[in-house]
């Protein structure tokens, strides 16, 4: 998991099914400086060239940051494998099956820290093809369990319509984190789908131990699909990284430097688009003090985890990473740095400032999202505002010092 900076004077992110669009700045190497270089002028002053290394911040964030993210999470994946594996393992040897059920949902948990982490990330390989391999990892806001159930039992035939079952060829909401969350760690074993036509044949009227079989048998396959897809996220960033670094030059597809740049820059904006808007601001507006029901539930990513407060505090995490160019317990040239070049001290201060306490924010909730929601929404409106004073800086102070563009998830929001 990325680590907290300790000391630093100046420091200091889907649409989902989110992907964030690449937006160029021109074609010249060095970006022409937005009204608030040198401390925000006016504008009235002569544009300088902008000197900054930015070659030397697309480098530390893919090889500092970024890599050893999707190395961890990789490395956590095989964990969550051998977990589930050895929790089937105890149900069908009379072993200790609720001990090895709650190291399953813990390695799950660790998972999905740090995948939440590389959420923020989302450049490159999980940006390409309509993001299919970050969807097929973790498809959230999109998620059906009905087909989860579905798949439960043609895996557990082995076959579907007679076609031998290939997890491989599923759709994304059958499998992934989403899909292992529901295995893991639903209390109800009854299916998910709205009439018995649509879900695996008698499957209510099974015992109970044979269902808890059959769920963990395909969360074992859910979890190996999911490690070997970790694994091609490290291969392909690894193969693109390389180009990444090379904007500018022949085989890159970025046209100049700051090109790059702007593509780091709009990962960053998932914490604008999905964490501000998605995760907190729509059960804020329809479940605030009455988020106790399935209704509240279908709207938080991680519900039957208890996982949602968690997951946002680690794509804080994750921005302050990117922001500040820390990774690996290592200091390295982050985006306050660019903004502490072109003159905009006070904007990397604030920022930094506003990052780490919505940070200390939400790592200081005492219940889960859903309970907070229902109990204390004022302490979650609190989150959302700190956040959503971070994302107005990005959407203006930001942007504009540093010379970029918007993503399209965030160009038209106003909020």
């Amino acid at each position: 998991m990325l680590n907290k900076k300790n000391a630093r004077p100046l420091q200091l992110a889907t649409a989902l099914a989110v992907s964030l669009a690449l937006s160029g700045c021109g074609e010249s190497t060095s970006a022409s400086p937005g009204p608030d270089y040198n401390g925000g002028n006016g504008g009235g002053g002569p544009t300088l060239p902008d000197t900054f290394d930015q070659a030397a911040l697309v480098a530390n964030l893919a090889d500092n940051v970024i890599a050893p993210t999707y190395a961890e999470f990789a490395e956590r994946a095989v964990r969550l494998n051998e977990s589930v594996s050895g929790y089937c393992t105890a149900l069908t040897s009379a072993g200790d099956a609720d001990g090895t059920r709650n190291d399953a949902q813990q390695a799950w948990r660790d998972t999905m820290v740090v995948w939440q982490q590389a959420e923020v990330m989302q450049v490159g390989p999980l940006k390409a093809n309509n993001s299919n391999l970050r969807n097929k990892i973790h498809s959230w806001p999109v998620v059906n369990r009905c087909a989860v159930d579905q798949d439960v039992g043609y895996f557990e035939a082995g076959n579907i319509n007679g076609a031998p079952y290939d997890i491989v060829l599923r759709t994304e909401t059958r499998k992934g984190l989403d899909a292992l969350e529901y295995l893991l760690f639903s209390a109800n074993l009854d299916h998910s789908c709205s009439s018995d036509a649509t879900a695996p044949a008698g499957w209510n009227s099974r015992p109970d131990d044979e269902r808890i079989l059959a769920r963990c048998q395909f969360a074992a396959e859910v979890a190996r699909d999911l490690n070997s897809n970790a694994n091609t996220l490290v291969t392909e960033w690894a193969a693109f990284a390389p180009l990444l670094k090379a904007a500018g030059q022949p085989g890159s597809d970025f046209a100049d430097i700051h090109d790059a740049v702007n593509d780091l820059s709009d990962a960053m904006f998932y914490i604008d688009s999905v964490t501000k808007d998605g995760k907190l601001d729509t059960p804020l507006q329809q479940f605030a003090g009455a988020c106790n029901g399935p209704d509240c539930d279908a709207v938080l990513e991680s519900p039957l985890s208890r996982h949602s407060i968690e997951n946002i505090e680690a794509n804080l995490r994750a921005l302050k990473a990117m922001f500040d160019g820390q990774g690996s317990n290592e200091t390295g040239t982050g985006f306050d740095d660019y903004l502490i070049d072109v003159g905009s001290t006070d904007l990397a201060n604030q920022m930094a400032s506003d990052i780490d306490t919505a940070i200390a924010t939400s790592a200081g909730y005492s219940a889960s999202l859903a309970e907070t929601l229902n109990d204390n929404p004022d302490q979650v409106q609190q989150t959302h505002a700190e956040i959503k004073a971070i994302t107005d800086q990005m959407k203006v102070d930001f942007i504009s010092a540093l010379a970029l563009e918007l993503p399209s998830t965030s160009a038209g929001d106003n909020d």
